[in-house]
């Protein structure tokens, strides 16, 4: 047999795999690795953003919890500085007090008492025969004040200042008084008419730093005061925050310089021929504790008008204060308070508008004490 009839059998045994089939075996496994290493770069990044996500979200987290902080921390130090000014000011305060009380010898007895009101009578070195015939009618002398004092928790002194010329002839006649009363509060004011928001400031100043009362009272000299009367229609606020009592009035802020009651500042209250804010008529008003304490806090501050009851009213504006309009504390003399009288209605305080407070009030005070006044013995009788 030749060489060439060998060549002639067909040389592809079954168990050899054909050129054809392993091209596709190759494209098969080339498929198959680029399909896994596609998702596997899928997943990768997903995890990467995740990561970046919660770097984000606690790097948020953080920020916030930092300005939490910082906020804070700053409104801790805004209160911090005003409860170390407040501590200030209390300090200061009680400073005054026990510095006045010593200058007025008032007692550590008194001191430590409870009080029901302070009745401060605002007077004027010219107004000796007021002041007389206040004593003669509705304010108790010598032994009764001090009684007034002791059982019924009422304090009633003639409120003055100094003149311009301190211890001049007008101080001296004033301390000649007092030897023989011994009713004035004498205060670091010098005496002025247009001075008198000052004075009505420093009297509550100091009145609420002598004294522990509920009720602080200023009245002026020509006003007849029922003590009775006067103390029962307070008792109905004694357990209020922040009363102020008066006979409330709205009149015009007046901008011309020639009429009496001119309003320097009337710009301030809007066009001409505006009216004030509701606040208590000057011949009587009353005020209790906290206020009082307010005016002594804040005395530097306060901004004085030209019209003393104008200015107490403003100082009380922005502040969460109830007004009360009782007009028991200003009843007309000439049949107004006569007739309640009758009636057994007794008035407060009485005098007339048109003279803002009781006309030639030295002369008529005993008549109208006689014709408005209480029963004689109302106040001591009183279980208030």
């Amino acid at each position: 047999m030749s060489f060439k009839n060998r060549g002639e059998y067909n040389f592809t045994p079954r168990n050899v795999v054909s050129r054809n089939s392993v091209f596709f075996m190759c494209l098969a496994s080339f498929c198959l690795g680029m399909f896994f290493t596609n998702r596997m770069w899928n997943v990768v990044p997903e995890a990467r953003g995740i990561s970046r996500l919660s770097k984000l979200s606690l790097s948020s987290s953080d920020c916030h919890k930092k300005n939490v902080l910082e906020f804070g921390n700053n409104t801790i130090g805004i209160l911090d500085k005003s409860i170390s000014s407040l501590e200030i000011k209390l300090v200061a305060a009680r400073a005054e007090r026990e510095s006045l009380a010593g200058k007025f010898n008032i007692s550590k007895e008194a001191k430590k008492r409870k009080y029901f009101m302070v009745i401060g009578i605002n007077t004027a070195f010219s107004s000796r025969k007021r002041r007389d015939s206040v004593r003669s009618t509705w304010m108790p002398q010598g032994e009764k004040l001090e009684k007034l004092e002791e059982e019924k928790g009422i304090i009633v002194r003639f409120v003055i200042g100094h003149s311009v010329l301190s211890r001049g002839i007008l101080d001296k006649a004033i301390e000649a008084e007092e030897k023989t009363h011994g009713d004035f509060l004498k205060l670091e004011h010098t005496e002025g008419y247009m001075e008198l928001s000052a004075k009505t400031k420093t009297f509550f100043a100091t009145a609420v730093s002598l004294w522990d009362a509920e009720f602080y009272i200023k009245v002026d000299d020509d006003v007849h005061v029922n003590l009775a009367t006067l103390k029962k229609t307070l008792s109905v606020h004694r357990n209020k925050p922040r009363v102020y009592v008066g006979c409330m009035k709205s009149g015009p802020v007046l901008a011309r310089k020639s009429v009496k009651y001119h309003e320097p500042e009337y710009w301030k209250f809007g066009e001409v021929g505006n009216k004030y804010f509701r606040h208590a008529t000057g011949q009587f008003y009353a005020i209790s504790k906290d206020l009082a304490t307010y005016i002594l806090i804040n005395q530097d501050l306060l901004h004085k008008y030209a019209n003393e009851d104008v200015s107490l009213g403003s100082w009380f504006i922005g502040l969460n204060v109830e007004h009360v309009d009782d007009k028991r504390l200003c009843c007309s003399t000439s049949q107004d308070c006569e007739l309640k009288a009758v009636m057994g209605h007794n008035c407060a305080a009485s005098f007339d508008w048109k003279c803002s407070g009781i006309c030639r009030s030295a002369e008529r005070m005993a008549d109208v004490h006689e014709r408005c006044g209480e029963p004689q013995n109302a106040l001591w009788t009183s279980n208030s």
